[in-house]
């Protein structure tokens, strides 16, 4: 294999520091719902890419089975869905606790790997999921001791997690048949029209919003989409998935120093203690897991 042009590990930090924005992004648009939020970080990622297929993988779309179709629609579908839960949860919760459930997904991934293909886990991935549901129940009960509303906050994030489990789940297949910017392609606009007529049902306005919040929806389809997403992608051809797992992992820590720093959020003694937790569990899970790769561990599209 051929040396690569830039550092992998480096583009893993890169892409780390960069899908560390988004909760502090959608904080920053918080006058406008959440499905808009969603619908224009999509959107706009839809529009970059437009030129790119048109002009070299165009050719793609002909050769698509209806099976792949069918998964590729679904799992937008289901994108759309852990957009809308999880940046709604962030109305609710902060960011902190927010982030650090929804990055739970390799969790719920596994579980769903479990019930649908049999996989097995060894007793250290048993004891480290164990540690990391321990770790989000205690950062549940001090939200819930500050007010249920922050609970509810939660429950939506763990609904963001389970949702884009989902969406990895339908997309697995998929993948393996369709490049990279095809399958990312269709699956981002799925996911805009599907947030489009949900805006619709629900009333809400497409414009209108001030000046910040639309570079707030464009920073979010350039930031954590592409200098995130696309770095994990990329670098995948030179590291394992686990490593890339684990730098995401890592992603909470860049989100609640953030939030710090831009929006003065502080950290509750349960956000920390239980926050901790879920990472060193994450961490342990990751690590008994990596020799199985046969499902990719829902890392590459979040925030």
């Amino acid at each position: 294999m051929r040396l690569p042009p830039f550092n992998p590990y480096a583009a893993v930090a890169i892409g780390v520091l960069a899908v560390s924005t988004s909760a502090v992004l959608v904080k920053l648009a918080n006058s406008a719902p959440a499905g808009i939020i969603a619908n224009y970080r999509l959107l706009f990622a839809v529009l970059i890419m437009l030129p790119i297929v048109l002009s070299k993988y165009r050719y793609e779309f002909r050769l698509i089975s209806k099976k792949n179709w069918l998964f590729s629609i679904l799992a937008g579908i289901f994108l759309a869905l852990h957009f809308i839960l999880w940046f709604e949860s962030l109305n609710y919760t902060s960011v902190a606790s927010s982030v650090v459930l929804v990055t739970m997904q390799p969790i719920f991934a596994f579980l769903g790997t479990y019930l649908l293909f049999q996989e097995r886990f060894s007793y250290g991935a048993v004891i480290s999921l164990i540690i990391a549901l321990f770790g989000s129940f205690i950062i549940g009960w001090g939200d819930f001791q500050l007010g249920g509303m922050a609970l509810f906050g939660d429950i939506l994030a763990l609904l963001g997690a389970i949702a884009v489990t989902v969406y990895f789940l339908f997309g697995q297949s998929a993948r393996q048949h369709l490049s990279l910017i095809t399958y990312t392609f269709i699956v981002y606009a799925i996911s805009s029209i599907v947030l489009i007529l949900y805006n619709i049902v629900l009333g809400n306005s497409f414009f209108g919003y001030p000046q910040d919040h639309w570079w707030a929806f464009i920073a979010l389809a350039i930031i954590p989409t592409f200098f995130g997403h696309s770095l994990f992608n990329w670098a995948l051809k030179w590291v394992s998935t686990s490593t890339i797992s684990m730098g995401i992992v890592l992603e909470p820590i860049g989100a609640t120093i953030l939030a710090y720093l831009v929006l003065n959020e502080t950290i509750t003694w349960s956000q920390f203690l239980g926050g901790t937790i879920v990472i060193v569990g994450l961490f342990l899970f990751i690590v008994s897991t990596s020799r199985k790769t046969k499902v990719t561990i829902a890392t590459k599209n979040n925030q």
